[in-house]
């Protein structure tokens, strides 16, 4: 038995590449995140607009609270271990009825992290079932990394609109969740989602990835959070949490650490773009 998932969880993580569901916080609890969210939204509207929505947490307190959930790393510890640095967050927001989608991909594909260890935490702010796009997971594909293809497509919210082809779609698992709960999927399993046909937004917080302080950043230097335990290793700048929103010293650094993270992932890109 780990301090939030039980020995056969753990087993279903290592096995099949992901775990869904996995209680984090309550409804209530995750009502509330909502609304600072959509509050800041409306006092910030620039800090959501395209690449802004990676590494909010930097900036808003209510998200940097999420990462250091002890919910959260209690169940991140029974996975990657005592010692946890989270690199980095994206909000993965979809409008009510909104035709955008994930193709099917592999998150470690374009980030330059080695080895391929971390999870990423995919934690629920508003219900996400099969009609508002949740999820889809293919089990056991997490075993090596697959060709992608740039497609650059226009509903594709995807930063290179990134694909694998020839995925048996027939496999596919959904992961759907109520607010307040997360599912962890490995950095290089096979997943994809729908979009939204329903008449409420999609509101995902990703943290990715939750990772043991060895791994190597492969591309060129760049920050993250020690979230727990202690990082003996130093491979990479460590990053404050934000004592208040939107603070522009906190704002410079997302700024810094978003251009960085544009470089590694659009490195070997014929173009780039700002969704």
């Amino acid at each position: 038995m780990g301090k939030k998932l039980t020995e056969d969880q753990i087993s279903s993580f290592h096995r099949d590449g992901f775990l869904s569901p996995i209680d984090i916080f309550s409804e209530e609890k995750a009502l509330f995140y909502r609304q600072e969210l959509e509050k800041a939204e409306k006092k910030w509207p620039e800090a959501f607009e395209g690449a802004s929505r990676q590494n909010a947490h930097l900036c808003f307190t209510c998200l940097d609270e999420i990462v250091h959930n002890q919910d959260l790393l209690d169940a991140a510890e029974d996975i990657v271990g005592p010692n946890i640095l989270n690199y980095g967050t994206v909000l993965f927001i979809k409008e009510a009825n909104d035709p955008g989608f994930v193709s099917w991909h592999q998150d470690a594909k374009y980030m330059g992290l080695e080895p391929h260890v971390g999870i990423t935490a995919w934690l629920a702010l508003s219900k996400s079932d099969d009609e508002s796009g949740c999820m889809q997971m293919i089990p056991g594909s997490h075993g090596s990394m697959r060709d992608h293809n740039d497609t650059f497509g226009e509903k594709n919210i995807l930063t290179r609109g990134q694909e694998v082809e020839g995925v048996d779609e027939t496999k596919a698992i959904s992961t759907p969740l109520r607010p307040g709960q997360a599912s962890f999927h490995s950095a290089s399993i096979l997943h994809s989602s729908q979009p939204n046909r329903s008449d409420d937004r999609r509101i995902g917080f990703v943290i990715q990835p939750l990772m043991p302080p060895f791994v190597t950043q492969t591309k060129s230097r760049v920050g993250a959070q020690l979230v727990r335990g202690e990082d003996k290793f130093g491979h990479f700048d460590t990053l404050q949490r934000p004592s208040k929103d939107m603070d522009p010293a906190d704002v410079a650094t997302r700024d810094k650490i978003n251009k960085i993270w544009k470089e590694h992932l659009y490195e070997g890109a014929e173009k780039t773009r700002d969704l």
